[in-house]
Order: structure tokens, then C-alpha cells, then sequence
């Protein structure tokens, strides 16, 4: 004689993924947040952080890739490509090298913590211009007297 299973589908798998999404995008977006505050008036809000697709978009112009990179997010492998040059120009425009962007790589939450609330400063964005070259630095704030 075969029991009959029953099988019943709560609701807490479910609401526990959303949790963990909720928590996961805050661990990532409140640094994020303050990395696009320390980048300074680049006329965006830095509360763009915390949306997905206009985050991105935001910290294009804060490395200084065109806004048409944007494309890129949607392609698969391509996307993983051009997060990673993102994240080395991002590294770049903070005055780090490329052992910042493989920390920004594999720890993301970590090193974007460093950039917001470590001691580094935003130096302009370093990503090569049309012309391939880098952009210069914005002249340094003058000094108080």
C-alpha cells in the first residue's frame, strides 16, 4: 500500500532570497553610495546607486567611459568584461593599481568600502578619451590661507 506524500510550498524560501538580495544590494550600494558622493558634482545624484541600471551608468561617467557602455550590461560575457575595466578604471581614478581592481574584482564590498570611507581621493576620471589618451587631473583645491 503506497502513502500518499503531501507535499505543501510555503512562501519562506522565497521571502529568505529576497532578504538576502535586499541585504546583499545594500552591502553593495551604501559604499557605492559614498564612492559616487567622494567623485564629487558630476551633476548625478548619488543616490543612483542603489538603482541597478542607472548605478552603472553613473559610475561610467564618474571613471569616464562613454554612456553607451551601458550596452554592454546586457551581454552575457561581455558584461563580466566591461565590469572589469570599469572597476580598473575606477581604481585608476582613485590613485590605485591593479591589485586594488583585482581586490575590487573578487571583494567587491570590501575594497568599495575602502574607496568611500578610506583616505583615498578622487583624482578625475581615467579612462581614455576618444583621442586614447587619459584625461588630466582636476587642478588641486586651492590652499586656505
Amino acid at each position: 500500500m503506497l502513502l500518499a506524500q503531501e507535499t505543501t510550498s510555503s512562501g519562506g524560501g522565497t521571502a529568505a532570497w529576497i532578504i538576502y538580495f535586499v541585504v546583499l544590494w545594500a552591502i553593495i550600494g551604501l559604499p557605492t553610495y559614498f564612492v559616487f558622493k567622494k567623485a564629487g558634482p558630476n551633476g548625478d545624484p548619488a543616490w543612483g546607486a542603489f538603482v541597478p541600471i542607472y548605478g552603472f551608468y553613473i559610475m561610467l561617467k564618474v571613471v569616464g567611459r562613454p554612456a553607451w557602455w551601458l550596452i554592454w550590461i546586457f551581454i552575457p560575457i561581455a558584461s563580466l568584461i566591461a565590469i572589469i575595466i570599469v572597476y580598473n578604471d575606477l581604481s585608476k581614478s582613485f590613485g590605485h593599481g591593479v591589485g586594488f581592481t583585482l581586490g575590487l574584482i573578487f571583494l567587491s564590498w570590501i575594497f568599495l568600502a575602502i574607496l568611500a570611507w578610506g583616505s583615498s581621493t578622487y583624482r578625475g576620471p581615467s579612462a581614455p578619451s576618444a583621442t586614447g589618451m587619459v584625461a588630466p587631473p582636476p587642478p588641486a583645491p586651492p590652499v586656505a590661507t
